[in-house]
């Protein structure tokens, strides 16, 4: 299995980034070929001080050639375009081949 994580930096308007991401941004992740899953959350710590980052997303696919296709596709690129309009403080994108699971 192959993941893509996106954390994202507190953006400066949260209610904007929320209602685009969920909206708009959500929606056209959720259509990357391929992909086997997809979910996001809004970050939180448990002593309820400020988390590092706003929203963290991840996507899983097969194979890495599988995401390298879903990125490069014109839904993946749609996505890739669409991070501007929501995503002022930036986000951090990691990926990896998952080890195994417990």
């Amino acid at each position: 299995m192959y993941r893509l994580v996106a954390s994202y930096h507190h953006p400066k308007d949260p209610e904007h980034f929320l209602d685009h991401y969920r909206n708009v941004h959500a929606k056209i992740a959720s259509q990357m070929p391929n992909c086997r899953a997809f979910t996001w959350g809004v970050c939180e710590t448990l002593d309820g001080s400020k988390p590092p980052h706003f929203l963290i997303a991840t996507l899983e696919w097969d194979s890495k050639e599988d995401a390298l296709a879903a990125l490069s596709s014109p839904i993946g690129q749609e996505g890739a375009e669409d991070v501007a309009n929501f995503a002022d403080a930036g986000v951090e994108m990691n990926a990896f081949e998952t080890n195994g699971e417990i």
